[in-house]
């Protein structure tokens, strides 16, 4: 494990939704953090890596641009966050996006703010498996998470998630989904997606279980505690996880071909699905 308290970082110890505090009032916050997945069947896969991400208010981009000098909004630049590179048509904004799909998921009116959870291009180059976006009301209660979701064959699937009542404990959301969409080329289509969520605060938490029936079949998490978007902490980040979003993809494919080894077997693409999802249902059959 690092040693955090030499290089001067304090860990942070959230129990639960009350302890991680309001959302980042800031347009712009940092989460470096770590990513892990572990398979559980039918064989183990466990694998880690350091990473971080940006959390941006969609509504504060021109406050976001003059936070720091090395992170270029809607511009080409070493770090650069780009909306097109999220939205799904040409000239979209993100607040545009996010506001047809909330509204096409039931909610009556526009959420108050909307922040995304996201990597930044990093010398041109970002590949996102998941963005998560968090839709709050006029007092900060989260009311809807949207999770966008790639994979490495170019297509993309938002599963769009109002925040119910029975979804909200002291530890955080808890919200499930039948997978819809092909991520995988091991891994099947019939399973279920457990969703387990702190929202940002001082720490973020984003967990995804997946399970077949009631078997455990993969988890998946991101950990990562919240830091000032300015100068010194982007350069730390440059320094601590260069070239991260190639890394992310280069990864992607060395687990691949690792759990080919170990013999996982290969299932085919079936034909993407709409581009977003409302509400649950059963999981596909395999055929």
């Amino acid at each position: 494990m690092m040693n955090e308290k030499k290089q001067g970082v304090k860990q942070i110890r959230v129990t639960s939704m009350a302890d991680n505090g309001p959302p980042p009032s800031a347009a712009g916050t940092l989460y470096p953090g770590k990513v892990v997945h572990q398979r559980l069947h039918p064989f183990g896969h466990r694998f880690s890596y350091r990473v971080f991400s940006l959390l941006v208010d969609v509504d504060r981009l021109v406050d976001l641009a003059e936070l720091t000098r090395l992170l270029a909004v809607n511009r080409a630049g070493l770090l650069s966050l780009r909306e097109r590179d999220h939205v799904e048509e040409d000239g979209q904004t993100l607040r545009q996006f996010a506001d047809r799909l909330l509204a096409r998921s039931g909610l009556e009116r526009p959420a108050a703010r909307i922040l995304l959870l996201a990597y930044p291009r990093m010398f041109g180059y970002v590949f996102n498996p998941l963005s998560t976006y968090f839709a709050y009301d006029e007092q900060d209660r989260l009311i809807a998470i949207i999770y966008a979701v790639r994979n490495t064959f170019g297509q993309r699937h938002s599963y769009v998630a109002p925040v119910l009542a029975g979804e909200i404990s002291a530890a955080g959301i808890r919200q499930t989904r039948a997978k819809v969409f092909h991520v995988s080329p091991f891994m099947d289509m019939a399973l279920r997606y457990h969703f387990r969520i702190l929202p940002p605060g001082k720490t973020v938490r984003v967990r995804i279980h997946e399970t077949a029936g009631k078997e455990p079949v993969l988890a998946a998490m991101f950990n990562a505690d919240a830091a000032p978007l300015t100068d010194a902490m982007l350069a730390r980040c440059l320094v601590r996880f260069p070239f991260m979003t190639m890394k992310v993809m280069a990864g992607i494919h060395w687990e691949a071909f690792k759990l080919w080894l170990k013999g996982a077997r290969f299932r085919t693409s079936p034909p993407p699905p709409e581009t977003a999802s409302f509400a649950d249902a059963e999981p596909a059959s395999e055929t």
